[in-house]
């Protein structure tokens, strides 16, 4: 006899939101150019922090295709290009940047100057798209672009490298902020209601 019930179909699993990884190496990331650009460490530390960054990369380049294929257009985007040129190129730069040092060759740099400014520009004009209302993200998105003209412009060789201070410093509060706010992604989450608050976002009501 032929079996008229419907088969039973499985119910695909989502995926847990992948951004407040996504922040922690930005904010890991943010912590090392600030002690290097501020002078907290000096080239000695330069492959330490390169290894730092390539961590960096596989956890913003999983975020990165995660968010993707969620259709997070800009933020898979975002995510996307941090892990390529800020972490993988940034780590495996410090790395390439010590040998020399340690060889006593000199490497030409100006060539980083000319990628931060492409860098830079995109990052500047995609920043509409994370301030559509105000959120943590768009403070840290803000803050990156206070950072990266002025790295950019030294790397060009057209400011004094004394401007790098105030990179340094941006880049300290873009750390701080993803720090909290990648927290209270996962807290509030996991408690399905608002510990940690976020600035505009609309409050978890409590179970």
């Amino acid at each position: 006899m032929q079996d008229n019930q419907e088969k039973a179909v499985p119910v695909q699993q989502e995926w847990a939101n992948p951004t407040p990884a996504g922040l922690v190496a930005l904010a890991v990331a943010c912590a090392c150019f600030f002690a290097l650009l501020s002078g907290q460490v000096g080239n000695d530390a330069l492959p330490l922090m390169g290894a730092w960054l390539l961590g960096g990369f596989v956890v913003q380049l999983t975020v990165g295709l995660l968010d993707l294929k969620e259709r997070n257009h800009a933020g898979g985007n975002t995510f996307l290009f941090f892990s390529a040129f800020f972490m993988l190129v940034g780590g495996i730069s410090m790395l390439l940047k010590y040998q020399a040092i340690q060889a006593g060759t000199p490497l030409d740099t100006l060539v980083d100057g000319f990628a931060w400014s492409v860098l830079t520009v995109v990052l500047l004009l995609w920043t509409p798209a994370f301030c559509k209302k105000f959120s943590l993200l768009s403070v840290i998105v803000i803050l990156l672009d206070i950072a990266l003209p002025f790295k950019t412009l030294v790397g060009l060789g057209l400011i004094p490298s004394d401007f790098l201070l105030v990179s340094a410093w941006a880049l300290l509060g873009a750390a701080v902020v993803a720090v909290y706010l990648c927290s209270a992604m996962v807290v509030n989450q996991a408690f399905g209601r608002t510990v940690y608050p976020l600035p505009g976002a609309p409050r978890t009501p409590r179970k």
